[in-house]
């Protein structure tokens, strides 16, 4: 569901020339596992996540300008979220609809042809249908679920990370839109922990078998507010468990809303190394990375 495009920060640089910084002496973060079941906040988290963008899009918005890393300007990122609220809120009522294969490609073709069927570009209607969309999420979700598992654009998932699915992408979407109005984002520490649930269940199924291809290791991902969960490869197959391994290979401690970006693609770790927000310890430091390469973001 994200729009195809992005770029990063830092581009394309995963070379060899920088060094990663090790982490040592430093103890475990005292936190919880990411849950199987969403935690307390998510609604509010969308309601406001969406109230956010809208605003963002009142304030004048010049839907012309370009997005920034995208193919697209604000007016076409705006109708994309405003498609993808509908989208989830049809699916969360039980209206199954088709929206790719699952695969990254799949969805970007989708999102086009989407696009091309949808001719509004303003930004009031956009803000009000965005906001409209998120209530009707919600709206759906209290009502209750009709299924014990929803077809979604990225494969079958419980329901409950379904709305985590929609605060990722309003998310990702809702920062592109800040940047290029030159205004703050609304990613914060407590919406990406919302995010997890939704993130550790995509990982598997956007991984880069190209870039996995005999590999096996054990990694910890740690974020700085405490969120923890480990990623497992072995011969090439991915897969994600809470709590993370006894003994990984490697250990990546990271800031919150560095994880966000990194994971949607929207920023690269050697700015993140830069920053002192991505720290790296462990028997195998030199995995840490290969890790962000081994996912392709939707």
């Amino acid at each position: 569901m994200h729009g195809h495009g992005h770029g990063t920060e830092d581009g394309q640089r995963h070379g060899r020339g920088h060094e990663i910084e090790e982490w040592h002496g430093v103890e475990p973060v005292a936190g919880q596992d990411v849950p199987g079941t969403l935690p307390d906040g998510l609604a509010a988290a969308i309601r406001e996540t969406a109230g956010d963008i809208a605003a963002l899009l009142r304030r004048g918005a010049d839907t012309g300008l370009p997005v920034p890393g995208s193919e697209w300007n604000v007016g076409e990122a705006a109708a994309h979220l405003a498609q993808a609220n509908e989208l989830m809120a049809d699916i969360a009522a039980g209206h199954a609809r088709n929206y790719g294969d699952g695969t990254p490609q799949s969805l970007a073709s989708a999102n086009e042809q989407a696009l091309a069927e949808f001719d509004e570009r303003r930004a009031e209607p956009l803000a009000a249908m965005i906001v409209a969309q998120a209530d009707a999420y919600l709206k759906a979700w209290d009502e209750g679920p009709t299924e014990e598992t929803v077809v979604t654009p990225l494969g079958p998932m419980a329901p409950a990370v379904l709305g985590s699915y929609l605060l990722t992408h309003m998310l990702g979407h809702g920062y592109d839109l800040a940047r290029a109005l030159g205004r703050p984002h609304m990613i914060d520490h407590a919406r990406v922990e919302l995010t997890l649930p939704f993130l550790v269940t995509a990982m598997p199924r956007v991984t880069d078998t190209s870039r996995t291809a005999g590999l096996t290791a054990g990694y910890a991902i740690r974020l700085w507010s405490g969120a923890r969960f480990g990623v497992t490869v072995t011969n090439g197959a991915v897969s994600v468990d809470s709590p993370p391994p006894a003994r990984p290979d490697c250990t990546i401690l990271i800031e919150p809303v560095t994880f966000l970006l990194l994971a949607l693609g929207r920023r690269g770790q050697w700015s993140a190394l830069a920053r002192g927000h991505l720290l790296v310890r462990g028997r195998k430091p030199w995995l840490a990375p290969r890790f962000p390469t081994l996912f392709k973001a939707p």
